[in-house]
């Protein structure tokens, strides 16, 4: 029997990256997968190349009209949410006096105010479901502070804190919430978005000498949505080569 048999999951900010990882992982499986974001072109190959058990679904994670959309379009073609994997997220690394106040706002609402929207709004589907499965993708940034990303670190850092309320509420309804906190991965929001200066620095700091890869990642997110994990909640997981130890 595979992991998740028969299980329906939404994975936000799954065109590529971690989110497409978990996607292709999930699959395997046995879960029927909504892949969500705003990238239509890539999230439709990627969906498309899983088979018929997964869907592209055009949404952006800052507006609660799409997240309805996306709830309702899913229970419409697979049933009840059983896992929500709030992945998308960006990351606008500036020097202090160079950012903006629309940086800051741009990376609320998409990182914090979007993993709020799915927490909310997929509730109620999981309930109906009676169980279910929330996994937050925070960052070893949720941990400590990092020069040039105090948007990022205030965003991340809020997660964790949203992750243990929402535990501590959705326990009695036999729903599971935890963070997942990915060092440097080898992504493209990553690559094509952080300095070549950062990048040295965080695989110099990194134990293991690398740059992780999404599957690692994808690994444990795994983990949490299945029942190997069936009493973990309100919990934080890292996969960062050994950077915070």
């Amino acid at each position: 029997m595979k992991k998740l048999d028969n299980k329906v999951a939404i994975i936000t900010g799954a065109a590529q990256g971690i989110g497409a990882a978990t996607a292709k992982l999930f699959i395997e499986e046995g879960a029927f997968v909504v892949l969500t974001d705003v990238k239509d072109s890539l999230g439709e190959e990627v969906a498309k190349s899983l088979g018929d058990k997964a869907v592209f679904m055009h949404h952006d994670v800052s507006l609660r009209k799409d997240w309805e959309y996306v709830v309702a379009q899913t229970e419409k073609l697979f049933g009840y949410v059983d896992i929500l994997v709030n992945n998308a997220g960006i990351v606008i690394q500036k020097p202090i006096e160079e950012s903006t106040d629309e940086d800051f706002h741009k990376t609320y609402m998409i990182n914090q105010f979007g993993t709020y929207l799915g927490m909310v709004i997929t509730y109620p589907s999981m309930v109906k479901a009676k169980e279910g499965s929330i996994i937050n993708i925070s960052s070893t940034s949720g941990f400590r502070g990092k020069a040039g990303l105090m948007a990022y670190n205030a965003s991340k850092f809020a997660i964790r804190g949203m992750t243990k309320s929402a535990a501590l509420e959705f326990a009695d309804k036999n729903i599971r919430v935890n963070s997942v906190h990915p060092g440097f991965i080898n992504t493209p929001m990553t690559l094509d978005n952080i300095t070549e200066e950062y990048k040295e620095k965080a695989l110099h700091d990194t134990p293991l000498k690398r740059g992780g890869e999404p599957e690692e990642v994808a690994k444990m997110i795994l983990f949490l949505a299945s029942g190997d994990s069936s009493f973990s909640t309100g919990s934080e997981f890292i996969t960062d080569g050994g950077r915070l130890a």
